[in-house]
Protein backbone atom coordinates (compact mmCIF):
# COMPACT_ATOMS: atom_id res chain seq x y z
CA UNK A 1 0.00 0.00 0.00
CA UNK A 2 1.51 3.30 -1.47
CA UNK A 3 1.03 6.69 1.16
CA UNK A 4 -1.75 8.01 -1.33
CA UNK A 5 -3.52 4.73 -0.75
CA UNK A 6 -2.89 4.16 2.95
CA UNK A 7 -4.39 8.25 3.48
CA UNK A 8 -7.64 7.40 1.31
CA UNK A 9 -7.83 3.90 3.55
CA UNK A 10 -7.46 5.53 6.66
CA UNK A 11 -9.34 8.57 6.11
CA UNK A 12 -12.19 6.12 5.93
CA UNK A 13 -11.60 5.21 8.88
CA UNK A 14 -14.87 5.98 11.98
CA UNK A 15 -13.08 8.47 14.71
CA UNK A 16 -15.19 7.16 17.18
CA UNK A 17 -14.23 3.16 16.66
CA UNK A 18 -11.02 2.65 14.79
CA UNK A 19 -10.46 -1.09 15.17
CA UNK A 20 -14.64 -1.57 13.27
CA UNK A 21 -13.14 -0.06 10.29
CA UNK A 22 -10.37 -1.82 9.67
CA UNK A 23 -10.39 -4.94 7.33
CA UNK A 24 -11.38 -8.64 8.30
CA UNK A 25 -7.86 -9.02 7.64
CA UNK A 26 -6.47 -7.13 9.97
CA UNK A 27 -9.16 -7.47 12.21
CA UNK A 28 -8.21 -11.38 12.15
CA UNK A 29 -4.83 -10.32 13.22
CA UNK A 30 -6.00 -9.38 16.86
CA UNK A 31 -7.68 -12.85 17.81
CA UNK A 32 -5.99 -14.00 21.60
CA UNK A 33 -3.01 -14.77 21.42
CA UNK A 34 -1.05 -18.16 21.65
CA UNK A 35 1.22 -18.46 24.76
CA UNK A 36 5.05 -18.28 23.72
CA UNK A 37 7.60 -18.87 25.32
CA UNK A 38 11.03 -16.35 25.51
CA UNK A 39 14.16 -16.05 27.03
CA UNK A 40 14.46 -13.80 30.11
CA UNK A 41 15.48 -10.91 28.58
CA UNK A 42 18.23 -8.85 30.63
CA UNK A 43 19.97 -6.00 28.94
CA UNK A 44 19.78 -1.61 28.64
CA UNK A 45 18.21 0.89 26.88
CA UNK A 46 20.40 1.93 23.96
CA UNK A 47 19.64 6.31 23.39
CA UNK A 48 21.52 7.00 20.25
CA UNK A 49 17.83 7.64 18.47
CA UNK A 50 15.91 8.79 22.02
CA UNK A 51 16.06 12.38 21.45
CA UNK A 52 16.04 13.00 17.30
CA UNK A 53 17.21 16.67 17.43
CA UNK A 54 20.83 17.76 16.64
CA UNK A 55 23.41 15.61 14.91
CA UNK A 56 22.40 11.84 13.46
CA UNK A 57 23.67 9.09 15.95
CA UNK A 58 25.07 5.79 15.09
CA UNK A 59 24.76 2.76 17.18
CA UNK A 60 28.01 1.61 18.77
CA UNK A 61 29.30 -1.83 17.91
CA UNK A 62 31.58 -1.66 21.25
CA UNK A 63 28.04 -1.28 23.03
CA UNK A 64 27.16 -4.99 21.93
CA UNK A 65 30.69 -6.31 22.62
CA UNK A 66 30.74 -5.40 26.25
CA UNK A 67 26.92 -6.79 26.77
CA UNK A 68 27.60 -9.82 25.20
CA UNK A 69 30.94 -10.09 27.12
CA UNK A 70 29.12 -9.41 30.51
CA UNK A 71 26.39 -12.02 29.35
CA UNK A 72 23.20 -9.95 28.67
CA UNK A 73 20.94 -10.57 25.83
CA UNK A 74 18.86 -7.61 25.22
CA UNK A 75 18.76 -4.05 23.75
CA UNK A 76 16.02 -1.74 24.07
CA UNK A 77 16.02 0.99 21.32
CA UNK A 78 14.02 3.94 22.30
CA UNK A 79 13.81 6.00 19.33
CA UNK A 80 12.08 9.29 17.97
CA UNK A 81 10.04 9.37 15.07
CA UNK A 82 12.12 13.26 14.48
CA UNK A 83 15.36 10.78 13.63
CA UNK A 84 13.65 10.39 10.29
CA UNK A 85 10.43 12.35 9.67
CA UNK A 86 9.36 16.01 10.90
CA UNK A 87 6.51 17.12 12.93
CA UNK A 88 5.31 19.00 9.84
CA UNK A 89 5.31 16.10 7.54
CA UNK A 90 4.62 13.28 9.39
CA UNK A 91 4.48 10.99 5.84
CA UNK A 92 7.42 11.88 4.46
CA UNK A 93 10.41 9.25 5.99
CA UNK A 94 13.95 9.54 5.40
CA UNK A 95 15.06 5.97 4.98
CA UNK A 96 18.69 6.68 4.72
CA UNK A 97 18.31 6.94 8.57
CA UNK A 98 16.69 3.47 8.46
CA UNK A 99 20.36 1.96 7.84
CA UNK A 100 21.67 3.20 11.32
CA UNK A 101 18.77 0.65 12.66
CA UNK A 102 19.63 -2.36 9.44
CA UNK A 103 23.29 -2.13 11.42
CA UNK A 104 22.08 -2.20 14.81
CA UNK A 105 19.95 -5.34 14.08
CA UNK A 106 23.05 -6.68 12.55
CA UNK A 107 25.47 -5.75 15.84
CA UNK A 108 22.33 -7.63 17.66
CA UNK A 109 22.34 -10.79 14.89
CA UNK A 110 26.36 -10.51 15.64
CA UNK A 111 26.58 -10.82 19.21
CA UNK A 112 23.41 -12.55 20.02
CA UNK A 113 21.44 -9.94 21.49
CA UNK A 114 17.88 -9.24 20.99
CA UNK A 115 16.77 -6.03 20.08
CA UNK A 116 13.21 -4.48 20.94
CA UNK A 117 12.41 -1.24 19.01
CA UNK A 118 10.80 1.34 20.68
CA UNK A 119 8.88 4.36 19.46
CA UNK A 120 9.63 6.91 22.23
CA UNK A 121 7.82 9.84 20.25
CA UNK A 122 5.51 8.50 17.83
CA UNK A 123 3.69 10.98 15.63
CA UNK A 124 1.18 12.74 18.17
CA UNK A 125 2.94 11.59 21.27
CA UNK A 126 5.71 11.77 23.96
CA UNK A 127 6.05 11.34 27.53
CA UNK A 128 8.56 14.26 26.85
CA UNK A 129 7.76 17.61 25.72
CA UNK A 130 4.36 16.06 24.69
CA UNK A 131 3.01 19.57 23.24
CA UNK A 132 5.72 20.07 20.35
CA UNK A 133 3.39 17.35 18.17
CA UNK A 134 1.12 19.37 16.13
CA UNK A 135 -1.71 16.74 17.25
CA UNK A 136 -2.25 15.04 20.24
CA UNK A 137 -2.73 10.91 20.00
CA UNK A 138 -4.17 10.68 22.85
CA UNK A 139 -6.05 13.72 23.73
CA UNK A 140 -7.35 15.76 21.18
CA UNK A 141 -10.53 16.49 18.85
CA UNK A 142 -11.65 13.56 16.92
CA UNK A 143 -10.32 14.50 14.21
CA UNK A 144 -6.65 15.19 15.21
CA UNK A 145 -6.36 11.96 17.60
CA UNK A 146 -7.17 10.77 13.95
CA UNK A 147 -5.07 12.35 11.63
CA UNK A 148 -2.04 11.18 14.98
CA UNK A 149 -3.11 7.81 14.78
CA UNK A 150 -3.23 7.36 11.05
CA UNK A 151 0.45 8.73 11.10
CA UNK A 152 1.53 6.48 13.85
CA UNK A 153 0.13 3.16 12.14
CA UNK A 154 1.80 4.47 8.74
CA UNK A 155 5.25 4.58 10.61
CA UNK A 156 4.70 1.29 12.34
CA UNK A 157 3.83 0.13 9.06
CA UNK A 158 6.60 1.27 7.09
CA UNK A 159 8.90 -0.45 10.43
CA UNK A 160 7.44 -3.74 10.19
CA UNK A 161 7.50 -3.83 6.07
CA UNK A 162 11.70 -3.43 6.35
CA UNK A 163 11.75 -5.65 9.03
CA UNK A 164 9.48 -8.47 7.67
CA UNK A 165 10.95 -11.99 7.97
CA UNK A 166 13.63 -11.32 10.72
CA UNK A 167 12.76 -14.19 13.45
CA UNK A 168 11.33 -13.25 16.62
CA UNK A 169 14.39 -14.42 18.44
CA UNK A 170 16.48 -11.45 16.97
CA UNK A 171 13.81 -8.53 17.02
CA UNK A 172 10.23 -7.63 18.70
CA UNK A 173 8.11 -4.40 18.64
CA UNK A 174 7.71 -2.13 21.62
CA UNK A 175 4.84 0.39 20.04
CA UNK A 176 4.66 3.01 22.41
CA UNK A 177 7.04 4.52 25.22
CA UNK A 178 5.40 5.09 28.32
CA UNK A 179 1.35 6.46 27.56
CA UNK A 180 0.57 9.20 29.81
CA UNK A 181 -0.52 9.79 33.45
CA UNK A 182 -4.72 9.27 33.98
CA UNK A 183 -4.52 6.97 30.86
CA UNK A 184 -7.61 6.94 28.90
CA UNK A 185 -7.48 3.32 28.41
CA UNK A 186 -10.23 3.00 26.00
CA UNK A 187 -8.35 5.35 23.75
CA UNK A 188 -5.18 3.33 23.95
CA UNK A 189 -6.34 0.20 23.65
CA UNK A 190 -7.79 1.64 20.64
CA UNK A 191 -4.20 2.81 19.44
CA UNK A 192 -2.76 -0.17 20.29
CA UNK A 193 -5.17 -2.13 18.31
CA UNK A 194 -5.01 -0.01 15.31
CA UNK A 195 -0.91 -0.22 15.43
CA UNK A 196 -1.25 -4.31 16.13
CA UNK A 197 -3.38 -4.88 12.88
CA UNK A 198 -0.97 -2.49 10.52
CA UNK A 199 1.88 -4.42 11.60
CA UNK A 200 0.34 -7.49 11.77
CA UNK A 201 -0.42 -6.81 7.94
CA UNK A 202 3.03 -6.36 6.78
CA UNK A 203 5.02 -8.93 9.28
CA UNK A 204 2.00 -11.28 10.82
CA UNK A 205 4.44 -12.73 13.24
CA UNK A 206 6.42 -10.30 14.48
CA UNK A 207 6.28 -10.00 18.66
CA UNK A 208 4.97 -7.10 19.89
CA UNK A 209 5.11 -5.48 22.92
CA UNK A 210 2.43 -3.13 24.71
CA UNK A 211 3.69 -0.84 27.92
CA UNK A 212 1.21 -0.48 30.80
CA UNK A 213 -0.94 2.25 31.29
CA UNK A 214 0.22 5.28 33.74
CA UNK A 215 3.87 5.14 32.60
CA UNK A 216 3.87 2.04 31.99
CA UNK A 217 3.42 1.18 35.76
CA UNK A 218 0.18 -0.70 35.62
CA UNK A 219 -1.03 -3.21 33.35
CA UNK A 220 -3.56 -2.60 30.84
CA UNK A 221 -6.45 -5.95 31.29
CA UNK A 222 -8.13 -4.99 28.19
CA UNK A 223 -4.60 -5.48 26.24
CA UNK A 224 -4.41 -9.64 27.23
CA UNK A 225 -5.66 -10.71 24.05
CA UNK A 226 -4.04 -8.50 21.87
CA UNK A 227 -0.76 -8.60 22.43
CA UNK A 228 1.28 -10.92 24.39
CA UNK A 229 3.33 -8.96 26.59
CA UNK A 230 3.20 -6.24 28.28
CA UNK A 231 6.20 -3.55 29.71
CA UNK A 232 5.89 -2.68 33.14
CA UNK A 233 8.79 0.10 34.76
CA UNK A 234 11.23 -0.12 37.62
CA UNK A 235 10.95 3.21 39.10
CA UNK A 236 9.35 3.41 42.16
CA UNK A 237 9.97 4.98 44.61
CA UNK A 238 10.85 8.08 42.51
CA UNK A 239 12.09 10.06 45.45
CA UNK A 240 14.51 7.38 45.64
CA UNK A 241 15.77 6.61 41.45
CA UNK A 242 15.37 10.17 40.65
CA UNK A 243 16.70 11.96 43.38
CA UNK A 244 16.79 15.97 42.09
CA UNK A 245 15.78 15.13 39.15
CA UNK A 246 14.86 18.32 37.76
CA UNK A 247 12.60 16.91 34.53
CA UNK A 248 10.16 14.94 37.01
CA UNK A 249 7.01 16.80 38.35
CA UNK A 250 7.28 17.45 41.86
CA UNK A 251 3.65 15.58 42.51
CA UNK A 252 5.55 12.51 41.62
CA UNK A 253 7.97 12.32 44.28
CA UNK A 254 7.01 10.91 47.71
CA UNK A 255 9.56 13.18 49.62
CA UNK A 256 11.88 15.82 48.74
CA UNK A 257 14.26 14.43 51.75
CA UNK A 258 17.58 12.85 50.93
CA UNK A 259 16.93 9.42 50.01
CA UNK A 260 17.19 6.22 52.25
CA UNK A 261 16.21 2.27 51.75
CA UNK A 262 14.04 1.52 53.14
CA UNK A 263 12.81 5.28 52.56
CA UNK A 264 9.44 7.22 54.52
CA UNK A 265 7.50 9.23 52.33
CA UNK A 266 5.82 12.52 53.44
CA UNK A 267 2.82 10.49 53.56
CA UNK A 268 3.72 7.92 56.59
CA UNK A 269 4.34 5.48 54.13
CA UNK A 270 7.41 3.13 54.04
CA UNK A 271 9.15 2.00 51.39
CA UNK A 272 10.54 -1.33 51.11
CA UNK A 273 10.74 -4.16 49.48
CA UNK A 274 7.39 -5.92 50.58
CA UNK A 275 6.14 -2.60 49.04
CA UNK A 276 8.11 -2.74 46.16
CA UNK A 277 6.74 -6.51 46.07
CA UNK A 278 3.15 -5.22 46.19
CA UNK A 279 3.57 -2.14 43.76
CA UNK A 280 5.92 -3.43 40.82
CA UNK A 281 4.68 -6.92 41.01
CA UNK A 282 1.53 -7.83 42.60
CA UNK A 283 -0.34 -5.34 40.84
CA UNK A 284 0.71 -6.92 37.38
CA UNK A 285 -0.37 -10.67 38.91
CA UNK A 286 -4.02 -10.56 37.38
CA UNK A 287 -2.63 -9.75 34.25
CA UNK A 288 -0.45 -12.89 34.40
CA UNK A 289 -3.09 -14.85 35.77
CA UNK A 290 -4.20 -14.01 32.01
CA UNK A 291 -1.60 -15.27 30.21
CA UNK A 292 0.51 -12.57 29.44
CA UNK A 293 4.06 -12.09 29.87
CA UNK A 294 5.78 -8.90 31.63
CA UNK A 295 9.03 -7.44 31.27
CA UNK A 296 10.32 -4.19 32.99
CA UNK A 297 11.10 -1.94 29.76
CA UNK A 298 13.49 0.47 31.74
CA UNK A 299 14.50 0.84 35.42
CA UNK A 300 17.65 2.49 37.22
CA UNK A 301 18.96 5.33 39.60
CA UNK A 302 19.84 8.51 39.16
CA UNK A 303 23.40 9.27 39.51
CA UNK A 304 22.62 11.94 42.62
CA UNK A 305 21.04 9.07 44.55
CA UNK A 306 24.00 7.86 47.11
CA UNK A 307 25.66 4.95 45.47
CA UNK A 308 25.13 2.28 48.91
CA UNK A 309 21.02 3.80 48.79
CA UNK A 310 21.03 2.62 45.37
CA UNK A 311 22.49 -1.02 45.37
CA UNK A 312 20.31 -1.83 48.83
CA UNK A 313 17.44 -0.44 46.47
CA UNK A 314 18.26 -2.55 43.40
CA UNK A 315 19.07 -5.71 45.22
CA UNK A 316 15.43 -5.49 46.51
CA UNK A 317 13.69 -5.39 42.84
CA UNK A 318 16.27 -7.22 40.97
CA UNK A 319 15.37 -9.93 43.34
CA UNK A 320 11.57 -9.57 42.86
CA UNK A 321 12.03 -9.31 39.53
CA UNK A 322 14.13 -12.75 39.09
CA UNK A 323 11.84 -14.12 41.41
CA UNK A 324 9.14 -13.40 39.18
CA UNK A 325 10.94 -14.64 35.97
CA UNK A 326 10.55 -11.00 34.34
CA UNK A 327 13.31 -10.04 32.46
CA UNK A 328 14.27 -6.35 32.46
CA UNK A 329 16.33 -3.20 30.86
CA UNK A 330 18.31 -0.41 32.78
CA UNK A 331 18.33 2.66 31.58
CA UNK A 332 21.27 3.27 30.23
CA UNK A 333 24.43 1.70 29.58
CA UNK A 334 26.56 4.72 29.51
CA UNK A 335 25.69 7.58 31.19
CA UNK A 336 23.79 9.04 34.54
CA UNK A 337 21.76 5.84 35.44
CA UNK A 338 24.18 3.31 33.83
CA UNK A 339 26.86 0.93 34.58
CA UNK A 340 29.41 2.63 32.37
CA UNK A 341 30.62 6.74 32.66
CA UNK A 342 27.93 7.33 35.34
CA UNK A 343 28.95 10.58 36.75
CA UNK A 344 28.57 9.42 40.33
CA UNK A 345 30.92 11.38 42.92
CA UNK A 346 31.29 8.57 45.39
CA UNK A 347 32.25 5.90 43.87
CA UNK A 348 36.12 4.33 42.82
CA UNK A 349 35.53 3.61 39.30
CA UNK A 350 37.29 0.65 37.34
CA UNK A 351 39.30 1.47 34.23
CA UNK A 352 37.36 -0.81 31.88
CA UNK A 353 38.34 -0.14 27.60
CA UNK A 354 38.71 3.24 28.18
CA UNK A 355 35.27 3.64 30.17
CA UNK A 356 34.45 4.41 33.90
CA UNK A 357 33.03 1.16 35.34
CA UNK A 358 30.75 0.75 38.14
CA UNK A 359 31.84 -2.72 39.00
CA UNK A 360 29.65 -3.20 42.64
CA UNK A 361 27.04 -2.12 40.52
CA UNK A 362 27.45 -4.24 37.60
CA UNK A 363 28.07 -7.56 39.86
CA UNK A 364 24.93 -7.02 41.92
CA UNK A 365 22.95 -7.19 38.27
CA UNK A 366 24.66 -10.29 36.81
CA UNK A 367 23.98 -11.48 40.62
CA UNK A 368 20.40 -11.92 39.53
CA UNK A 369 20.40 -13.63 36.19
Amino acid sequence: MDRREFIKYTGMLGAGSLLSGLPEILASNLKKNKKIDIPRYIGFNLTEKTGGMGPRRKFNEEDFEIMAEWGFNFARIPMSYWNWASKDNWYEINEDVFNDIDELIEFGKQYNIHINLNLHRIPGYCINRREMEPYDLFDDTPENMEKALNAAVYHWKYIARRYSGIPNSQLSFDLINEPPKNTNVKRYVEIVKALVAGIKEEDPERLIIADGREIGRYPVMELAEVVPMQSTRGYDPMSLSHYTATWVPEDEFETFNPPTWPLKADDGKIWDKEALRAKLIDSWMPLVEQGSLVHVGEWGCYNKTPHDVCLRWMEDVLSLWKEAGWGHAMWNLKGDFGILNSGRKDVKYENYKGHKLDRKMLELVKKYF
